[in-house]
């Protein structure tokens, strides 16, 4: 079986053959976004999409274009974070930001043109399958269809960016968030995206989903809130040469975390918590193809709760 470094390897070559060529009168904007994609990160998104549709007997090909997309619009909400009216950042990954490389205008254009480009490349995927020559390959397109909503919903305000905008208003107000609050940014914020690509890929595999749907899901929620909460401590205790970027931010901008409310005893506890329920999830699904795939995403689950960047 492939590791995660092999996986994230072969994601990052799937994805690079989505990127736009640099040229033309728009070509500062295209750098941009290719710049903004290849400062690297761990592909997470992309690999479970991968897994989940391999789980699901889903052909690889199909999967592609969704890998990309997903990458595409997790990327340009870090790109956008990093602004000066977000959380004004000037390295990610150990490299300037997007806006500190080309300037706010020009990073606020590549956060919209890469959140657009993803829709371009799974409507042009669903299009060709509706359009086949050989005449529409339905099942193949309600699985596109539902992999496209999937990733439409919990990317707008019924999931990342819902949870960005109270993130960011309780900043503004400067005030600390109650427990319902930070569990609401949490699920929305962090979770969602990786909700979509686990659910994403598991109906790009077909009709065989079936009620596993409920499972991956919740194994999505759990995993994801799991995963923020590691990144608040590593916020705090991290080392920047490993995590690529300044540490310590929450504390000097006075923001309310999980960490803050519960400390990092308690914060741990929960971490080994939420990822044993989102283990579980993943344990009791029913139609799955591929048991090796399940197998890698239980560790996977660890590796991301465990992490140290």
């Amino acid at each position: 079986m492939k590791t995660f470094d092999d996986r994230r390897k072969e994601a990052d070559q799937i994805i690079e053959g989505f990127l736009r060529e640099e040229k033309g009168y728009d070509r500062t904007l295209i750098e941009a976004m290719n710049y903004s994609i290849r400062a690297g990160g761990k592909r997470l998104r992309p690999v479970l999409l991968q897994s989940f549709g391999r789980m699901y007997g889903a052909d690889e090909k199909r999967l592609h274009p969704f890998m990309a997309a997903i990458e595409m619009i997790h990327t340009y909400s870090l790109v956008h974070d990093d602004l000066p009216a977000m959380d004004n950042d000037m390295l990610r990954r150990g490299k300037p930001t997007t806006h500190a490389r080309f300037g706010e205008a020009m990073a606020i254009l590549a956060g919209d043109a890469l959140l657009n480009e993803a829709f371009t490349i799974m409507s042009d995927e669903t299009k060709r399958t509706l359009f086949a020559e050989d005449g529409p390959l339905l099942d193949e397109c309600f699985g596109e269809v539902y992999a496209t909503s999937f990733i439409s919903k919990y990317a707008g305000v019924d999931g990342m960016a819902g949870g960005q905008s109270l993130d960011v208003e309780t900043d503004k107000l400067g005030r600390d968030v109650t427990g319902e609050e930070i569990h609401y940014i949490y699920r929305n914020k962090t979770s969602a995206l990786l909700e979509a690509s686990m659910l994403a890929g598991a109906v790009l595999g077909g009709s065989g989903v079936g009620k596993d749907i409920s499972l991956i899901a919740s194994a999505g929620k759990d995993i994801g809130f799991a995963f923020q909460i590691r990144d608040d401590i590593l916020d705090i205790e991290g080392d920047e040469s490993i995590i690529g970027k300044e540490t310590g931010q929450d504390k000097r901008n006075g923001k309310s975390t999980f960490v803050s409310i519960h400390g990092i005893e308690e914060s741990e506890a929960f971490i080994r918590d939420y990822t044993e329920e989102a283990k579980t999830h993943i344990s009791n699904l029913e139609n799955v193809k591929d048991e090796e795939e399940r197998i890698f995403v239980l560790d996977l689950f660890d590796a991301l709760t465990e992490r140290n960047h």
